[in-house]
């Protein structure tokens, strides 16, 4: 559709976003830097910790769908595909709790995300053996 000079797309099943690599780097290096901190780490403000945990739980839901894609390709009765399900059932409820200004909250969103990139590198290991491809390293 057009308006003016724009043009709006609807992309319902994410097909397009699903073909563009995620930025892991970037959020790998924030999820390194929020564990590090210790208990008595308040030292930023709770608007500051509630814009993390913002960041972390859009790549989180951005993530989830990754992994719920390719869970989808594995056969139904393949246990990696059992267990990305109880995995994004998880994330579901921890994503649902609201936001605190708090290092917990911040740190239990970065813990979230790190859970959904090993359950996702698993699962492109698994889709790429299932089409008989050799996962690259690195």
């Amino acid at each position: 559709m057009r308006t003016g000079t724009r043009t709006v797309l609807h992309d319902a099943d994410g097909l397009i976003e699903a073909q563009l690599p995620r930025d892991r780097g970037p959020y790998e290096c924030l999820i390194k830097a929020v564990l590090a901190w210790t208990a008595d780490a308040d030292v930023l403000a709770a608007r500051d910790y509630e814009q993390i945990a913002l960041q972390l739980t859009g790549h989180a839901r951005a993530v989830a769908a990754d992994v719920r894609r390719l869970a989808n390709q594995l056969p139904r009765s393949s246990g990696r595909r059992a267990l990305a399900d109880v995995v994004l059932r998880e994330a579901e409820g921890r994503l649902s709790a609201p936001l605190e200004g708090t290092v917990r909250c911040v740190q239990n969103r970065a813990r979230l995300v790190r859970a959904l990139y090993e359950r996702l590198d698993r699962l492109e290991a698994a889709v790429l053996a299932l089409e008989g491809v050799a996962p690259t390293v690195g």
